[in-house]
């Protein structure tokens, strides 16, 4: 994968698809980037590259297997040979559904996991993708994975493909970070991202499949991110501030992408899935109460980004407070009766198992009770 970064650098989107040699682009959106003004703009690119484009509108928050599928119809019809996911973590998610779907065939749920080499060897290569975030936090466009809900179960669904963009895998052939996008992000989505990025630059730092490469990407994600946040959530103009956002939220994805992630997105994942909890707001409430049941174990996962655990939850709950984010699960309508089955759902979450301590359905309870 290569990335792109700088103010303006939307402008480039035409020339790299061109690189790839393709010409029938499927553009993959949601209606607040369109009336942002942000998809005119990319199909504008493209076709004075002499592309023809097609605009896919339909990706929503947290998108389900219906949203790809209707993509896949979309992708169809144009007979797209590229497609450009343009947008927040769900736009750029369904861009990869869409991928899996339309050149391998079948349903959302059987591609459900991280494929071993063997297994990937049979798929035939996906499509050249572009990724361009219009929020600073998710850092899809920097990973092999797609989440995408069973829109039956509202259960998120890892899918992957770690072969290679060049090869054919679902990292993109090129990400374009142009910090002038995220001017747009609506306040309470900017403050919901941002805490993301930080989960994941926090959860990747501590995950017991880090590496010494993770581990770099991470620090260096923290430190830009833990100084951009407070500018960004006091002063969206704040044109420094966005860029570090950005290029934070990208690193930690990139991070994920060689490491993996732990309980506090177990925990937030169940939360999204039963009560609707934005995804980024359910990560951080989760946090600070995830940080210290992990230092409570026998050494401090979070060494590199702060020698102090409980001075790093506190920074969150610092964050949070900045960016307005409730810290209390109370306030979305959970009750103690629901913390039984969320917990057994956060214990059976593939990020578990990375977590830095194993994580038991009663250790996600006591988690669930500490946030109640």
């Amino acid at each position: 994968m290569r990335t792109v970064f700088g103010a303006g650098s939307l402008a480039r989107l035409g020339e790299l698809a061109r690189r790839e040699r393709t010409s029938r682009a499927l553009l993959v959106t949601d209606p607040g980037v369109e009336a942002a003004g942000h998809a005119d703009r990319a199909t504008a690119v493209l076709r004075d590259a002499g592309l023809r484009v097609a605009v896919f509108d339909g990706a929503r928050e947290n998108p389900t297997d219906r949203h790809v599928r209707a993509g896949v119809d979309a992708a169809r019809e144009a007979d797209a040979d590229c497609l450009v996911g343009l947008g927040g973590g769900s736009a750029m998610d369904c861009a990869k559904g869409i991928n899996l779907l339309l050149t391998c065939g079948g349903e959302m749920s059987s591609f459900r996991g991280d494929p071993p080499p063997e297994q990937l060897a049979l798929r035939p290569p996906l499509l050249p993708m572009i990724l361009v975030p219009t929020t600073a936090g998710t850092g899809s466009e920097a990973q092999s994975f797609a989440l995408i809900s069973d829109s039956n179960t509202h259960e998120k669904m890892p899918c992957g493909d770690r072969r290679p963009p060049d090869a054919g895998g679902l990292r993109p052939r090129w990400a374009i970070l142009d910090p002038d996008l995220t001017r747009t992000q609506p306040a309470s989505v900017a403050s919901a991202v941002s805490i993301d990025a930080i989960a994941h630059a926090v959860e990747t730092a501590g995950s017991k499949a880090a590496t010494d490469e993770s581990r770099e990407l991470s620090c260096e994600a923290w430190r830009l991110l833990d100084g951009a946040c407070p500018r960004t959530m006091s002063d969206a103009a704040d044109d420094d501030a966005r860029r570090d956002m950005l290029l934070g939220a990208h690193l930690a994805g990139a991070a994920i992408e060689r490491s993996m992630l732990g309980a506090a997105h177990a925990c937030s994942n169940p939360l999204t899935a039963r009560f609707g909890v934005v995804h980024g707001r359910a990560v951080g409430l989760m946090l600070p109460h995830v940080i210290r049941f992990n230092a409570a174990g026998r050494e401090n996962p979070y060494q590199r980004l702060l020698s102090d655990p409980e001075m790093l939850a506190r920074r969150v709950e610092t964050l949070l407070e900045l960016g307005g984010i409730p810290r209390r699960l109370r306030h979305y309508g959970v009750a103690e009766q629901d913390l039984i089955a969320l917990a057994d759902h956060a214990a059976a979450q593939w990020t578990a198992r990375f977590n830095p301590r194993p994580l038991s359905a009663e250790d996600a309870l006591a988690l669930y009770r500490a946030a109640l």
